[in-house]
Formats: C-alpha cells, structure tokens, sequence
C-alpha cells in the first residue's frame, strides 16, 4: 500500500468534512422523491463537473470519473442513491430543514442514503486530486430510483457505463460489510374452479381447492441455505376469490413473496417451489436477484485482511441491479432509514470518509494480485 495517500492531514480532512457535510445539507433541503429527483440530479451533476471538470447524466441519473476513462485499465464504481422515500406523519422536524444540532444532522435522506453519497463522493475527490497515477478507472455513480428498484435508476445505467471489476455501494450499514444480500421475486399463482349458485351446491369452489396449495406454503422451507443469509423465504402474502355471497368462486388467485438468498438463482428458487403447488407459478419479475462476493474475490480478502466485519442483508439495494461484484457498506445505521426525524451524525460521516479512503487506497496499491 502506498502509505504518503493516506497522511494525516488535519486540515484536509477537516475540509473534506465541511465539504461532505455542506453538500449533504443541500441535498435535504431540496426534495427527492423518486422519480422526482431532477433538482438533486442538478446540484450534482454541477458539483461534479466544478470539482472534476466534466460529469454526464443520464434521466436522473449522474456520474463522473476521477480521471479521463482509459479503456486498458479495469473499473472501480462508487454508487449510492440521492432519492428518498416520502416523510411519514410522525416528523416533529422540518424533514428538509437540514437542522444540526451537535453531532446529529437531521433532515430526510440524510441516513438513507445522503451520508453514504457524499461521503464517497469526497472519497472520490480525493483520490480524483492525488498526483498518483490511479490503477483503476475511478468511477462515482449517484443513481435515482434506488427506493423504488425503478427502471428509470441503476438499471437503465448497465449498458451505459463500463463493467466494474468491483462497485462500493453506499448504503447505512455503521460501515460493516455487506458481502450477500436478499433479492425478490413476487410470484403469482391461480386455482381454477366452477362457478354456480350457493344455494343448489352447483359448481367447484376455487377457494377449497386452493386449500392444498394454502397448507403447502404454510409449511414450506427451502432445503438450501446461504452462508451470510441463511434459508431463503416464501411467504403467501394474498389471497384473492369470490364476488358475492350466493355465487361459488371460480378462481381463487394467490401472490407469494419470495425473499431470496445467493444460494439460488430465481429459476431454481422457482423450480423447487412449483414441485409441491398444484397451480402453475408465475413470476411477475425476476430483475431484483440476490447478490453475493465472492470469497476467491480481491475485494473479499481484503475485508479480512482490514477485519472488516461481513455480514449478509435483508433489505434491498441497487445491488441487486448491479451485474457485477459488490459490496454494501457506509456510515449511519440501518434501522434509522425511512423512521421520523431521520438522522445521521457528522461523525459517522467523517469515520465513513476515513473508512472509504483506506478501503480504495488498499485496493488500489495493496499486495492483492487482480
């Protein structure tokens, strides 16, 4: 590792901080609802291009390199989202007042995921300022739509934006690992029936034959399991049948939820679910796939080597739209996003800055062989 890349510097870092936190303020104070992110869209794409010289954009989506792209080198990305969900009812805070009050910075997005994004994003300047050649194509990617896993977000970025040998994604984790995380199917299935009048015991209900494929899910496991996640997860979450009183069902529809684990891949979740249903199963889509990095990967060693604690994640992120190796970490918590008077503290984002830095300066000119 280069050790000069990463000198104390009190002032620097104070800088840096002061940048970061200035930054994320703004961020707040301005909505973002997904979808609806255009004017946070605005303040970065002009962020980036006055610090880096150059920025593009595509929808709401923004990203820059910290050096002109060369095509012989592979490509580290740095992502994290600057959409947020809606405030609920139970804010006493002016959720876009971007109120500090000592340590806490309060406003919407600031936990998830506003201190994620602009702690990378002065990561990112730093190492664009170094006069050190970088082995890699440095990539800062500040993606919309992440709330809602929408097309409109990381998803319409694939085929735009080079392969990544490895992307941070920033999202609150206190700065562990997140090596695995869940994906999500949402499956439907239709019991057939015939119709007739309640009265003269016409007909077949679809609700009584619907009753085996109700008592299979009630017990239902799958047999593989994940090493960070544990087993995946099918839960019937609705059911559906009947129009009036006096009229047998004819269909009876039901939709399970299926959180999955890296131990499948969404056909074979699929598969092992449809041999004890009678009905046919359906996936409404199969785009939010569970993700994992690899232990035989660089990045992976190196979280051991930095003792960086791994763990597996339950909640969703563009992670799962991201083809490519990856692991999830940032400051602030996970259990704070999307509560009233959402906060992160400032000290998480300098420890997350601090975090960052050593992670990519490891990366870049550790003992790791590519």
């Amino acid at each position: 590792m280069n050790k000069e890349i990463l000198s104390s510097d009190v002032d620097a870092q104070a800088d840096e901080l002061s940048l970061a936190v200035n930054l994320l303020r703004q961020l707040i104070q301005i909505p973002s609802f997904s979808r609806e992110e255009a004017k946070t869209a605005d303040l970065i794409e002009h962020f980036l291009k006055d610090h880096v010289g150059m920025s593009y954009r595509s929808g709401n989506n923004v990203w820059a390199y910290a050096h002109p792209y060369q095509k012989e080198l592979p490509t580290l990305w740095l992502n994290s989202h600057h959409d947020t969900v809606k405030p609920n009812a139970g804010y006493t805070n002016d959720p876009f007042g971007a109120e500090v009050r000592g340590d806490q910075l309060f406003g919407l997005g600031s936990n998830d995921a506003g201190g994620c994004l602009v702690s990378l994003m002065a990561t990112f300047l730093y190492f664009a300022k170094q006069d050190e050649p970088l082995p890699y194509n440095l990539l800062m990617v500040a993606s919309a739509e992440e709330e809602i896993s929408g097309k409109g977000g990381m998803e319409s970025l694939i085929g735009q934006l080079p392969e990544a040998e490895v992307c941070v994604v920033g999202e609150p984790t206190g700065m562990l690992a997140a090596v695995a995380e869940r994906g999500l199917i949402v499956a439907d299935l239709e019991v057939k029936g015939r119709s007739g009048h309640a009265a003269r015991e016409e007909g077949e209900s679809a609700i009584y034959k619907a009753l085996p494929d109700m008592q299979f899910m009630s017990g239902f496991q799958f047999q593989k399991q994940s090493k960070y996640l544990g087993a995946s997860k099918a839960s019937l979450t609705v059911l559906n049948s009947g129009t009036q009183h006096n009229v047998v069902p004819d269909t009876c529809s039901m939709t399970i939820d299926i959180r999955l684990t890296d131990a499948y891949t969404p056909a074979e979740a699929l598969a092992e679910l449809q041999g004890g249903l009678s009905a046919p199963l359906k996936a409404r889509s199969t785009r939010l796939k569970p993700s994992f990095l690899p232990q035989n990967h660089k990045m992976y060693q190196l979280l051991e080597r930095l003792e960086i604690e791994r763990f597996g994640s339950a909640t969703l992120s563009d992670q799962a739209l991201i083809p490519y190796p990856s692991v999830k970490i940032g400051p602030g918590l996970s259990e704070r996003s999307h509560t009233a008077d959402e906060f992160v503290l400032i000290s998480e984002l300098e420890a997350g800055i601090g975090g960052y830095k050593r992670l990519l300066a490891n990366y870049f000119w550790g003992d790791f062989k590519r």
